[in-house]
């Protein structure tokens, strides 16, 4: 069914979604950059320009969610029913890399000079840990306990937890 035979009370009820498929199923072959084809949607359902802002997202993740529709590279929209499987890499529109500044002499100096800093702090750190490692390695320590109270302490309280459980036992 064409857009065209669609009436305008129609239309405000299709989703942004239908509607965009519409438009180009209408215009066959015809990719749309996706501001165009949010303007021409917007046009059809009548929407505000307020209207348009809060919906400006939603219709660009329901292309990207609905398996009719296709962005073909920069932000070009069609339908997948287009393109034939063993055509889709072709036809695909490829983003062209952005050119690196180059670099100076200078700049390259700085940054090599800044690793090696890096990198000679690096080494004393590790030297430091595998000394530290070590010296942990020849000593023999005793094992420390490690719940923070002494024997003893420990002791008193397994006295006390045994009087408590005596008790409990009498009382019942």
């Amino acid at each position: 069914m064409s857009i065209s035979a669609y009436s305008r009370e129609e239309l405000e009820e299709l989703s942004m979604v239908e509607v965009a498929y519409h438009v180009l199923k209408e215009n066959k072959q015809q990719t749309f950059n996706y501001f165009d084809l949010l303007n021409r949607v917007v046009e059809l359902k009548g929407m505000s320009e307020e209207e348009k802002k809060k919906r400006i997202s939603y219709l660009y993740t329901d292309l990207n969610v609905d398996g009719r529709f296709m962005c073909i590279g920069n932000n070009e929209w069609g339908l997948k029913a287009w393109y034939p499987i063993e055509k889709i890499e072709e036809d695909i529109i490829t983003a062209k890399p952005r050119k690196k500044a180059k670099a100076t002499e200078e700049d390259d100096f700085e940054v090599d000079e800044e690793f090696e800093d890096f990198e000679d702090e690096f080494e004393e750190i590790e030297d430091e840990l595998d000394e530290l490692a070590d010296n942990e390695d020849s000593e023999d320590f005793e094992e420390e306990d490690l719940d923070g109270f002494s024997d003893d302490e420990e002791e008193e309280f397994e006295e006390e937890d045994e009087d408590a459980a005596e008790e409990d036992d009498e009382l019942s």
